[in-house]
């Protein structure tokens, strides 16, 4: 009797074990799969370029500059804060043009400069061109009023990275002088884009508030 019962204890025991590997295989509670990995992602959404030209990432900083009185030539500068502001809205990608000879953080020495470029008609060398330009169907723009129109390195950009057939956005920091000529010279410089009319402009007093005024001006454009 008592070797019966030892048998029949044997038999559950070894009935329980079967009934837990069964349920291991078909609910897989003992190994589950594993978790969904997120989909990857990129530095930006591929077909848009923001492209920009900032005095604070060419030039050369000397140490008694003033943050206070000399904002622009800090970074982050005007333009290239609303280029960041640009890419945070579109999910392009960012190209900053740099010059290879960056220029003076004194305002009227770097005003010297960009005035004999103005009157050379010179393209500054720059530091490196778009790689894959092809995979850009449209293309944000952002500048700085030098002199009453653009630095001269927009131009050498524009002649080495060709936007023909793109949808080209401008957006420009100013002082007093407004946009003054820069549409004008761009639209020269750019005769086989689609130049849009809608720019965004803001003083250079006024550009580090407007986060907000871009990125709706963004959103309007249907990007």
């Amino acid at each position: 009797m008592r070797k019966f019962g030892t048998i029949f204890l044997l038999l559950c025991l070894l009935l329980s074990l079967a009934a837990c590997g069964s349920t291991d295989q078909t609910t897989g509670t003992a190994d589950p799969a594993p978790a969904a990995q997120p989909a990857p992602t990129g530095d930006g959404a591929g077909s848009t370029l923001v492209a920009y030209f900032s005095w604070a990432e060419n030039a050369v900083l000397s140490e008694d500059v003033d943050a206070i009185t000399s904002p622009s030539v800090v970074p982050p500068g005007n333009v290239q804060q609303l280029a960041a502001w640009v890419q945070e809205a579109t999910g392009g990608d960012l190209f900053s043009i740099q010059v290879t000879d960056p220029y003076p953080s004194d305002w009227d020495a770097c005003l010297a400069r960009a005035n004999q470029e103005r009157g050379e008609d010179a393209r500054p060398a720059l530091t490196a061109a778009v790689e894959d330009l092809d995979q850009y169907d449209t293309v944000f723009l952002g500048y700085p009023n030098w002199w009453y129109g653009v630095p001269m390195a927009v131009l050498t950009f524009l002649e080495e990275n060709d936007l023909s057939g793109k949808q080209v956005y401008l957006f420009c920091s100013h002082g007093t002088g407004g946009l003054a000529n820069s549409v004008e010279i761009l639209t020269q410089a750019l005769p086989n884009a689609t130049l849009s009319d809608n720019i965004f402009d803001c003083s250079e007093e006024e550009a580090a508030q407007s986060q907000q005024a871009i990125q709706t001006w963004v959103a309007g454009l249907g990007n």
